[in-house]
């Protein structure tokens, strides 16, 4: 028995490695133009070798060249960085366009006599719309306007001698934006994070005059406000400040524009704090984010 089965592994050995001649011949003259032997083994190998070489290339031009990017699930994180990016600035330019616009039809109006040179809208920003306040009632306020004075007249919550903080305050939403990170006094974050689209208007949160502006290695482009009652609001992380100190600013006009400068920041986002008579206040339970 082991005789036979080494018989039969030489044999078989013998038969792969057996080689054949492939020749060519010339039709007219029968001449052999040229021939080459091959064995099953060598033939075997050629073909294994010829393949491994052609998915190795496939696999280096797929991974080397653009043409990734149109594998299922292969986009890369820089590819999408790049996309959010362009997102980013083509909401920008949209924003550019709109005040481009605005200042047009005001200089279009001004030159036509439409409009004064007063009563125009601040094309620097977009939320700023100045209001007006004598705009007529209609019938239905003036009833309601009177029944409510006549409500009010005797009610003797007026006489309150202490009123709460931010009785008769209303509060701007600095920006639109998610919440990133809470106000947490243990560990000194004193105010909110919103993340919000670069270069995205921030807004005053109310009425008050420009106490400092100025950059800061850890909290980048900083912009802060006091208000009449009290109140100290900080903004940073600020691509652009658009105000100076010493400047007024009412409740809801642009004074910067969302960044991400400063060495704590990962992102486009805003760092919003309130202070009140020195001690920080948490902007969640005063403002609706």
């Amino acid at each position: 028995m082991a005789r036979r089965q080494q018989k039969k592994k030489k044999s078989f050995w013998k038969q792969i490695r057996f080689k054949y001649k492939l020749s060519f011949f010339n039709e007219s003259t029968l001449d052999e133009v040229w021939s080459f032997r091959l064995s099953q083994l060598s033939a075997s190998v050629t073909v294994l070798l010829f393949a491994f070489f052609l998915i190795a290339v496939t696999a280096f031009v797929i991974i080397k060249t653009p043409i990734r990017n149109y594998l299922p699930g292969y986009l890369d994180v820089e590819v999408r960085n790049t996309i959010i990016q362009n997102a980013l600035k083509v909401d920008s330019l949209e924003a550019m366009l709109q005040i481009q616009s605005r200042y047009l039809e005001n200089v279009t109006d001004i030159l036509t006599g439409t409009v004064t040179i007063d009563s125009i809208h601040r094309s620097d920003s977009i939320a700023f719309i100045t209001a007006d306040y004598n705009a007529p009632r209609s019938e239905n306020e003036e009833h309601f306007v009177k029944a409510f004075e006549e409500e009010e007249k005797y009610n003797l919550t007026v006489l309150n001698q202490n009123p709460t903080v931010t009785e008769g305050v209303l509060f701007f939403k600095p920006v639109n934006g998610m919440i990133s990170s809470h106000y947490n006094a243990e560990i000194r974050h004193y105010g909110v994070d919103l993340v919000a689209g670069l270069k995205e208007s921030v807004l005053a949160t109310l009425e008050g005059v420009v106490i400092y502006t100025g950059y800061d290695p850890a909290y980048g482009n900083v912009i802060g406000l006091q208000h009449k009652n009290g109140f100290i609001s900080i903004y940073k992380h600020n691509e652009l400040l658009l105000k100076e100190t010493g400047e007024q600013v009412i409740a809801g006009e642009a004074i910067a524009l969302i960044g991400n400068t400063g060495n704590l920041s990962t992102g486009p986002h805003l760092h919003f704090e309130l202070w009140y008579k020195g001690n920080p206040v948490n902007p969640e339970e005063l403002i609706a984010f």
